[in-house]
């Protein structure tokens, strides 16, 4: 008898857990599966805080999960290092074949963080939003005079008359320059292609905004660089409503892994992983051959 009271209770109990969850759907039992949107954020720099392979996975377990109707990307970066910025771009290309995608600006999504951002089917910034620096650059110190000047000489013995090009313990030659400008130019004609195809711009209307200038949220709604003035929360709304979902939709987000350098990050472990970051040095900038956005 006892134990007949106690299978009662628990199915009893089991029922008003049902009945509270089916009232907090709407009566929609399967919109629990169905109001989901996923987030992804980006947050640093390109090739350097940001892993490309890290967000592109994120955004691989989105497209394949089919309870995300919607992703929006949230992008707090300056820019970075130029094949992690395309490697993203193109995973949510991919995504936007499948799923509605938005892109939500943080306080900076300016050139390679925007180049991402032009991938998605909408855009949303905050109107004081740091954003646009369509541009490419490489900068290459020159420390030929210091090392006169201490008595140091650097030897070179090469096999082709170009692979020294861009050496610091030598003077740019007009062959140089000539050569590392065409480079950049080449994927500054990519950037300004990427954007016209993802704003619907023609290529030379991109190339009057395409010179380097930083835009706020607020200009670069009007130039028709982003397409609403709104915040994380408008964003999420904004791809739910896109997607086809009814009332506020669950936002999910993916753990990211363990790490280190995020843990130490701040003070001198801050300017010490600065110094151990490939591809940059404590001040920020790039080394011989690496393009930024």
């Amino acid at each position: 008898m006892k134990k007949a009271c106690l299978y009662i209770s628990i199915f009893l109990l089991f029922l008003a857990v049902v009945s509270l969850v089916l009232t907090a759907v709407g009566r929609h039992p399967t919109a629990v599966l169905t109001s989901r949107v996923g987030l992804v954020r980006i947050e640093g720099i390109l090739g350097v805080d940001i892993s490309a392979s890290q967000v592109i996975e994120e955004l691989k377990e989105f497209r394949e999960d089919s309870s995300i109707k919607a992703v929006v990307v949230r992008i707090n970066s300056p820019g970075g290092t130029v094949a992690p910025a395309q490697e993203i771009y193109e995973a949510v290309k991919k995504l936007r074949k499948e799923k509605v995608v938005v892109a939500s600006m943080d306080t900076l999504a300016a050139s390679g963080g925007y180049y991402i951002a032009v991938a998605a089917e909408r855009i949303f910034a905050n109107p004081g939003t740091m954003t646009g620096s369509i541009g490419v650059i490489m900068e290459i110190p020159n420390v030929e005079g210091l090392m006169d000047k201490v008595g140091v000489k650097n030897e070179v013995v090469k096999s082709g008359k170009h692979k020294d090009i861009a050496s610091m313990f030598r003077p740019m030659t007009d062959k140089d320059r000539a050569l590392l400008q065409n480079l950049l130019d080449d994927v500054h004609d990519q950037f300004i292609g990427a954007v016209a195809e993802g704003r619907n711009m023609d290529p030379e209307e991109v190339r009057v905004l395409a010179d380097g200038r930083v835009f706020t949220g607020r200009q670069a709604h009007a130039s028709g660089l982003v397409d609403d003035l709104g915040t994380l929360e408008d964003a999420v709304t904004g791809a739910g409503l896109m997607a086809g979902i009814e009332g506020e939709p669950d936002v999910v987000t993916r753990k990211k892994p363990f790490s280190l350098r995020d843990m130490l990050r701040g003070g001198l472990a801050d300017t010490v992983g600065r110094l151990l970051s490939p591809g940059r040095d404590m001040w920020g900038y790039s080394p011989k051959y690496l393009m930024t956005f």
